[in-house]
Parts: C-alpha cells; sequence; structure tokens
C-alpha cells in the first residue's frame, strides 16, 4: 500500500530545488573520488575514504528525496475558516502571554523555514481542525500547556 504525505506547494517546490542543486553537485563528487582513487593504496587513503562517503552522503539524500516528491499530495490552504495545512496561524501560548505565527505544514517540510509547523507536532496536532478563538490544550513531552488560536490566515 502506497502512504502519501500532504505537502504544500511551497514546500515540493523547495525540495525540487534541492534536487536540483544536489544533482549539480555529483558531477564534481564524482571526481573528487576519482582524483582521490588515483593517489593509490585504498586501504589507507583518507581522502578516497572522504570522498566515497560524501558521494554515498549526496546520493542517499537523493534517493530520500526522489521518495519525497513522488508520493507527495500537494495540498491548497482550503478558504474555510478553521487552522488546516497551508494555513497561517498566530497562536497565544496562555501561561505566559507569549504570542508565535506558523505556517502550518507537512513533515517534511518543518525544517525548511523556522517558522514552519509541521501538522503531526504535538501543537501543530492540538491546533488542527480549531476556529480562531479556540483555546486547546497541548499535549507535549514536557507537560501539557494551553494556548489559543488568535487569527487564522
Amino acid at each position: 500500500m502506497v502512504q502519501y504525505h500532504e505537502m504544500t506547494a511551497d514546500g515540493l517546490k523547495t525540495l525540487k530545488a534541492e534536487v536540483v542543486l544536489l544533482q549539480a553537485e555529483r558531477p564534481r563528487r564524482i571526481q573528487a573520488l576519482a582524483a582521490a582513487r588515483a593517489l593509490g593504496d585504498l586501504s589507507e587513503n583518507a581522502d578516497y575514504s572522504a570522498a566515497k562517503r560524501d558521494l554515498r552522503h549526496l546520493e542517499s539524500r537523493l534517493r530520500y528525496l526522489d521518495k519525497v516528491i513522488r508520493y507527495a499530495q500537494v495540498v491548497s490552504a482550503t478558504p474555510t475558516a478553521i487552522a488546516d495545512l497551508g494555513k497561517r496561524v498566530t497562536v497565544r501560548f496562555d501561561d505566559d502571554d507569549d504570542t508565535a505565527t506558523y505556517r502550518l505544514v507537512g513533515p517534511h517540510e518543518a525544517s525548511m523555514r523556522p517558522d514552519n509547523l509541521a501538522i503531526n507536532s504535538p501543537l501543530g496536532r492540538a491546533i488542527d481542525g480549531q476556529r480562531a478563538g479556540a483555546t486547546v490544550t497541548v499535549t507535549a513531552p514536557s507537560g501539557d500547556y494551553a494556548v489559543t488560536l488568535i487569527k487564522l490566515a
């Protein structure tokens, strides 16, 4: 059974741009490996081991990105008044009255920008499907806390 994962169009675009950069970098890494191999004895050749490891990491990342892109299901923000994937949300942390604005995104794109919030994170799960004005309890590993959803955009 194929499992698709939801992602915003911006997230998919960012992943595709990373693939292009990595593919452009690949020939340089292959040349570095060939140059290190030409130095001789491979068993004690640190340059060869490092070049081989670097190329392996690059190719592993390319395979991973290929799968993520292939099984991505692009979801656009719905015009409804509830918190959902792709929406920008402003929340107030009720214990200290701090506010923060996040963009709800899929888990594969959460680390792309500092204001992205994964929909499957404790805070993301708590506010998913809520309307502005709702106060919810977030169950996190460090303990429960309350947040109020101030604004949706």
